[in-house]
């Protein structure tokens, strides 16, 4: 059994209790939207860490933060463990928003392109750069667009389409601690580097600081080649470990007795 720590217990009986009432309204209201989004509203840079899309995504983080937080929690005690595991959280949330922002306003690019010249060839150049999980579904409208490319229902249905897409990337909501836990283990691989970990799979030891090198980078992989059917926000568990770097180092610089 783990031995949990106050702060540890706190956070995993919240998140625990807050998946359990989880239902899309909650989300939709809660989760982190992008800054373009009508939804988005600044205490989501908080809520959306209490929230989860399913069982196996709390699940895992839980398990990180059972596994990891415990020891950064004695370490430097609650009150700045229960700072670090917010700040590497909102962080995580503020390097992805950044990041969102900038690849959202690409999307309203093309968006506002094809508006302004709406043709077969370009609903297809769209959907294949900004929606390519979507062709199969369009297959048949692009087909009779193609037959058609003058008629004004089929012009308009484009627009409509495009607007859609638009709207629903815009829209989508980022949940999850994945960001603080990210940070929790860089936090713990900084500090405890040479501790030898068990992983399950594969079953071998590994030392702390290899651990969160391989995690990092796999996210920073998976974060600049990301498949458009990749619904994992890369950078916000970049954006966990990079401010938990800033953080560990800072307080490391200060050469004070934490408490």
């Amino acid at each position: 059994m783990f031995a949990l720590t106050p702060v540890v217990r706190a956070l995993l009986i919240l998140n625990v209790l807050v998946f359990i009432v989880t239902n899309d309204a909650i989300i939709s209201q809660f989760g982190l939207h992008s800054f373009l989004s009508d939804r988005f509203n600044p205490i989501q840079l908080l809520t959306h860490m209490f929230l989860h899309g399913g069982f196996n995504h709390i699940l895992s983080n839980m398990i990180g933060l059972i596994v990891f937080g415990p020891m950064l929690e004695r370490y430097w005690g609650a009150r700045r463990f229960t700072f670090f595991y917010f700040f590497c959280g909102i962080g995580a949330a503020l390097l992805f928003s950044g990041i969102n922002y900038f690849e959202i306003r690409d999307v309203y690019e093309s968006v506002r392109d094809y508006r302004a010249n709406p043709t077969p060839a370009g609903f297809i150049a769209f959907v294949d750069t900004q929606a390519q999980s979507f062709y199969d579904q369009a297959a048949a409208f692009i087909d009779r667009f193609e037959q058609q490319p003058t008629n004004p229902q089929l012009i308009d249905g484009s627009l409509q389409i495009v607007n859609r897409l638009y709207q629903e990337q815009v829209d989508q909501p980022m949940v999850g601690a994945s960001g603080a836990i990210f940070g929790v283990i860089m936090g713990f691989g900084l500090l405890f580097p040479n501790t030898q970990l068990f992983l399950l799979f594969p079953p071998i030891p590994i030392k702390a600081k290899y651990l969160v090198i391989f995690y990092g980078a796999i996210e920073v992989y998976s974060g600049l080649y990301r498949a458009q059917s990749d619904n994992v926000a890369h950078f916000a568990h970049i954006g966990g470990m990079l401010f938990a770097f800033i953080l560990v180092k800072y307080w490391g610089s200060q050469r004070k007795t934490f408490y």
